[in-house]
């Protein structure tokens, strides 16, 4: 049996090769297409209490809200705002669409437009309001499972 040397160079290329494959392969797996022009290709459900204020919609892009490691759409109608409320979990944000005014407890109101990305602590208070013209749709991911407390009910 004759045992044949490759140099290394043609390994690391084969290597190379290889988890590009795989990379462009799971990545077809695990990603889930979402059109940003009009989102209407996702299902869209109520905001569930105490974030029901109408105009308020989310839907779930990975994993289960009631546990750890949750992807996440919140949509605002424009106009609407959310109350004063803090969450258990700590939120890494990216809005999508729209103009935001978000105010974090002990801060200034911050403007957030499309592209920016914001970082939420846990249990920190904070409002948004959808300002301008167009909704807001803003993807959230959680660290924790999703709750939601009022300020006044802390």
């Amino acid at each position: 049996m004759e045992i044949s040397r490759i140099s290394l160079r043609q390994m690391l290329c084969c290597l190379a090769m290889t988890m590009f494959i795989m990379g462009v392969q799971a990545q077809e797996e695990m990603s889930k297409k979402v059109d940003s022009q009009n989102f209407k290709n996702l299902e869209w459900s109520p905001c569930p209490s105490p974030l029901d204020f109408e105009g308020c919609h989310i839907t779930v892009l990975n994993g289960d809200p009631a546990k750890a490691n949750s992807d996440i759409l919140f949509r605002m109608q424009p106009g609407t705002t959310a109350p004063e409320h803090w969450h258990n979990s700590a939120e890494r944000m990216v809005l999508i669409s729209g103009k935001m005014a978000v105010t974090y407890e002990g801060e200034e109101t911050k403007t957030m437009t499309s592209g920016t990305y914001a970082y939420g602590p846990a249990q920190k208070p904070h409002k948004a309001e959808c300002i301008g013209d167009e909704p807001c749709v803003l993807f959230i991911a959680f660290e924790k499972p999703v709750d939601t407390q009022l300020v006044n009910q802390k």
